[in-house]
């Protein structure tokens, strides 16, 4: 049947005018976001390949074969990016990567997460020949099914690069598991397939190398428990962050996509400039409106790929349908909106041409096609008048049937027994046709029920149901119209679901700008709201922002002091900040790295000016509240993360370096922070931006460091007003050589005798005197009393009958005064 085909043109889709309101769609109850990601991973002989499925949104993603080093470090990024839930691999593998794997799950039971399932292969299965062909002769439900074999081999080779044989061993080992393991699909029949709605490619690369802890301790994203008590499982919140001070998202595509930019910060100018040109736009007081009603639109924008799916397994539900047509028609108003937009901006360009015609025609064919008000009330698929002729005459013959069945009953009750007052004639679905008496007094035995001419039926309601000549003829003549009407419906909403799934490559872009754009305008929100400026990314390896602001301490503090950065050329590129206790060195040094990141996300920053180089790694050693821990694993975990930045570290990165070697011998943190600093100016111009703090007053009071244009000290403002310590907070050159620690300690609460006591020790440790116990005489008298009670107890006989030594412990050792 053809009918669709003819839906080519574009009326006014309104989904007020489908029987509902536009926030009806919103109520649907939406399945959650159960994102897991299934991952297969070849390397052998300094080359890596890739490929993962993501059940959230039914799409393989590949990764071309890439040099990779025995080391496996690109490896540990792309699995610490995409936290798969298991890894597929080849039970005949490299020895390095066995060594991998067995480290993977060690660190993940170490540190708390759960480590992803090592899943082992026959290599049989990975295969480069059975590989392709199973990728070749895979069932993809975005490829037309009018394609030839030869056709879909075609489009195939247009998206995967078949030159790249371990990346064709991967993606085909992938698929082997996906058919074993039947994600998503494990209740379906066997001969359905786990569904595959797109492929693309992976890459990693121009990404700026950050850790977890560097995530931690910017704050840049923060999980806390839910406070409800209710609720039976765990549940987290999104705390004080910087991605809860972002995220003004309207869309949960909005949201992922600025997650996943978070998560991969670039080097990519080109793609930096085309998210700031976004944010530029939406940021000017004139575009106010425009950014309101797209994202009004973009907040009507449903989950797709579940619909999708469900389409792929036959199992769409009305809900499905609704959420896709107000999806599409609002996806239509933003490519409108966007062809209305300068099209120098590159996203606005895209958008026009990624949301053509297809979205129109989607649209008009559901909008034609799909009676929702029907839909509602029947709870099933239902079409719309003069879309089929032949379920239009059903439907006509079913509409006229009560008046039609009232002149049948009359004709019925004519050749009935005079004793029946009355009947009716009914049509039950699956059964038919059936004439309908009363039950009279005098039927109480089945063999009452018995007239004749009829066959009796069944007994309900105290009302007889039979099957009569007439009733059998109008089961043969109009048959059992509701199942007839239901199975012509549902034969069309297969026809219009795989219409849909052909031409879901749009949908799958809608998805993807739908991300971009909201995530922009979400940026743009926020910029305008918290006076941020746009960064401008120069090619000379510097870093300059003039009155940088903290993100988040803004919103803590009733005031906040700006400070600018300056670290350029071959002088001034080791900062070393000193200065008491909780002047803010800490703060400052987040300031720059929170600064730098949002750069590298394509943000606008907190600042006046900001001007950012290429921008590599960040890597930071900064103690947070929450990873409290003391002696030498402190000291551990200080020389883990600088090792990571010496180690790793180039010209064009940032390191950031607080109170390095607290928590272990003095002499030892500060010969090895002197060590580091060292190695750093020894590189010259090849030193990265390193931003460091500290308390260790004799690397500068010593000289242990030489003098080298490559330091530059700084400090931040104080003052004593009498015995009260005041911050200005204000950043300015030069060394403070006291740490101040009694008075902060003081405005902090601590007792004024600790403080006085801990000024003394101090005193006599530096002047190299020994520190006496405050109450020395009163140790000295019990230590005399403890003497003696160990001698008098030794001189005791133990074989003396009269001695009870039981008497003589709680008389006199445990009543002793001044001993236990």
């Amino acid at each position: 049947m053809d009918f669709l085909n003819t839906f080519s043109d574009w009326p006014p889709v309104n989904p007020m005018a489908e029987g509902r309101s536009p926030n009806d769609a919103e109520d649907e109850e939406e399945e959650p976001d159960e994102r897991e990601i299934y991952m297969s991973i070849l390397w052998h002989a300094g080359t890596l390949a890739a490929a993962y499925y993501d059940s959230g949104d039914c799409t393989a993603h590949f990764m071309p074969d890439t040099p990779e080093t025995e080391q496996l470090l690109l490896l540990g990024r792309v699995i610490c990016d995409l936290k798969p839930k298991c890894i597929v691999t080849s039970a005949k593998q490299d020895q390095n990567l066995s060594d991998f794997f067995q480290h993977l799950n060690s660190d993940g039971q170490t540190d708390g997460r759960l480590a992803p399932e090592i899943a082992l292969f026959p290599h049989l299965d990975f295969g480069l020949e059975v590989c392709k062909q199973r990728i070749l002769s895979g069932r993809f439900p975005f490829l037309p099914s009018t394609y030839t074999e030869t056709e879909k081999i075609l489009h195939l080779s247009s998206v995967i690069p078949f030159d790249c044989p371990f990346m064709i061993r991967a993606l085909g080992g992938l698929m082997k598991f996906l058919d074993r393991r039947r994600i998503g699909v494990e209740l379906e029949d066997r001969s359905e397939g786990v569904p595959i709605l797109s492929l693309k490619k992976y890459v990693l690369t121009d990404i700026v190398d950050m850790d977890q802890d560097t995530y931690s301790v910017l704050q840049i994203f923060k999980n806390e428990v839910h406070p409800s008590v209710y609720k039976m499982s765990s549940s987290v919140k999104e705390g004080l962050s910087l991605y809860g001070l972002l995220n003004r998202c309207r869309s949960k595509w909005g949201e992922n996509k600025m997650r996943l930019w978070m998560m991969r910060p670039t080097r990519d100018q080109c793609v930096l400039v085309s998210r700031l040109d976004v944010i530029e736009f939406f940021v000017t007081p004139r575009n106010l409106e425009i950014a309101d009603n797209l994202q009004t639109c973009l907040k009507s924008i449903k989950n797709i790929p579940l619909i999708l799916k469900r389409m792929t397994l036959s199992n769409t539900k009305v809900s499905d349908w609704q959420a896709l047509y107000k999806t599409v028609y609002n996806a239509v108003c933003i490519g409108d909106t966007c062809r209305t937009l300068p099209q120098t901006v590159t996203l606005f360009s895209c958008i026009s041409s990624a949301f053509n015609n297809d979205l129109r025609y989607i649209a008009s064919v559901i909008s034609k096609v799909v009676d929702f008000e029907e839909s509602l009330t029947e709870k099933r698929f239902c079409i719309k008048p003069f879309v089929d002729p032949a379920v239009d005459e059903k439907k006509r013959h079913l509409q006229g049937l009560s008046d039609f069945l009232t002149e049948v009953a009359r004709k019925e009750l004519e050749t009935l027994d005079s004793k029946i007052p009355f009947c009716c004639v009914i049509y039950i679905p699956l059964i038919g046709f059936l004439l309908s008496i009363p039950r009279l007094p005098f039927m109480q035995e089945r063999n009452d029920f018995e007239i004749e001419g009829l066959e009796f039926m069944f007994l309900s309601d105290n009302r007889l149901h039979y099957r009569s000549a007439r009733t059998r003829e109008l089961d043969l003549l109009l048959g059992d119209l509701h199942c007839d009407i239901r199975d012509h419906e549902t034969m069309i909403m297969h026809q219009l679901q795989s219409l849909i799934l052909e031409k879901s490559a749009v949908l799958r872009d809608v998805i993807e700008y739908v991300g971009q754009l909201d995530a922009l305008i979400a940026l743009a929100v926020a910029a305008r709201e918290n006076g941020y400026v746009r960064p401008c990314y120069v090619p000379t390896n510097s870093i300059y922002i003039k009155e940088g602001r903290h993100p988040l301490m803004v919103f803590c503090s009733g005031t906040f002091v700006p400070n600018s950065t300056q670290s350029h050329g071959k002088e001034k590129r080791i900062k070393i900040l000193t200065g008491p206790n909780s002047c803010g060195k800490s703060v400052y040094l987040k300031q720059v790295g929170l600064i730098v990141f949002m750069a590298m996300i394509g943000s606008y920053v907190p600042a006046t000016v900001a001007e950012i180089g290429p921008i590599d790694a960040i890597f930071t050693r900064i103690q947070t509240r929450e990873s409290v821990s003391l002696g030498l694993s402190t000291f551990m975990i200080d020389l883990n993360q600088v090792a990571r930045a010496v180690n790793n570290a180039s010209e064009n990165s940032l390191v950031l370096i607080d109170e390095f070697g607290k928590g272990t011998n003095t002499v030892d943190g500060l010969s090895l922070l002197a060590a580091v600093l060292k190695h750093w100016i020894h590189q010259e111009s090849h030193c990265p931006h390193v931003f460091l703090s500290t308390n260790f007053h004799s690397l500068i009071q010593l000289n242990i460091l030489p003098d080298s244009p490559m330091l530059h000290y700084q400090t931040l403002e104080w003052c004593l007003d009498g015995e009260d310590l005041i911050f200005f907070y204000q950043l300015k050159d030069g060394v403070s050589e006291a740490s101040q620690a009694a008075r902060v300690a003081a405005m902090a609460g601590l007792p004024a005798e600790i403080i006085r006591r801990g000024v003394e020790v101090s005193e006599l440790f530096r002047r190299g005197q020994a520190i006496q116990c405050l109450n020395q005489e009163e140790k000295n008298e019990k230590m005399e009393k403890c003497q003696k009670m160990v001698s008098d107890f030794l001189n005791l006989d133990l074989e003396d009958p009269e001695l009870d030594l039981q008497k003589y412990m709680t008389n006199v050792v445990i009543t002793s005064p001044g001993i236990l």
